[in-house]
């Protein structure tokens, strides 16, 4: 694992206003919590661009705004966790100006610290966090935290060094945005290459 000391991504990161390749390049970012007490981290591997008010697959598609989707309307580098079917909570860093609803969903992580704490918080009989539901529970990210600053919240996202080289790295269409029409087969998903991820571990 890379020893390079971890610094906070900067607001100009999520400031841009191309949300397909800060999706990108969230790949190989390091997503650390403090939550109850307990400090854990993973490697970002897979995420999901949301490209606002023009894109029919986004909670803010055609400019919608509502209580639960208000925090996407931030300043870009604002956590937005929503619940989905009632039970899984699913974690999305905001992206581009205030008031330009862009978003990306984080669907997996790769676990680095804090993962005894983590097999707990999840309690299945299989430990995993890849799945946006599954890693925001091993990570502690719920509700609660939506709308808060991911400089300086309880959930940030640090540069320690890694790179993913763009042939590690496998784009499709988002999973489960059937509704969304034509929008469902942008290919707005970005992932590390499973036979890559081991290649992570030893940077």
């Amino acid at each position: 694992m890379s020893t390079a000391v971890p610094a906070i991504l900067p607001r100009s990161f999520y400031l841009r206003a191309d949300v397909t390749a800060i999706a990108n390049e969230l790949l190989g970012k390091v997503i650390a919590t403090g939550i109850d007490g307990e400090r854990c981290a993973g490697i970002i591997t897979e995420t999901e661009a949301y490209a606002g008010p023009s894109d029919r697959a986004s909670h803010a598609y055609g400019g919608r705004r509502t209580a639960r989707n208000e925090p996407m309307y931030r300043i870009g580098g604002t956590a937005y966790v929503y619940l989905c079917y009632g039970i899984h909570h699913l974690f999305n860093v905001v992206t581009h100006v205030e008031g330009m609803p862009h978003a990306v969903l984080v669907r997996a992580i790769l676990p680095m610290e804090g993962i005894p704490t983590m097999r707990i918080r999840r309690g299945a009989a299989v430990f995993s966090t890849s799945g946006p539901g599954t890693l925001s529970t091993a990570l502690g990210i719920r509700t609660a935290h939506t709308g808060t600053d991911l400089l300086t919240g309880p959930i940030r996202i640090e540069d320690r060094g890694l790179r993913v080289p763009d042939t590690d790295i496998i784009t499709g269409p988002r999973i489960g945005v059937e509704y969304a029409g034509d929008d469902a087969q942008l290919p707005y998903r970005f992932r590390i290459a499973p036979s890559r991820l081991g290649s992570l571990i030893n940077a």
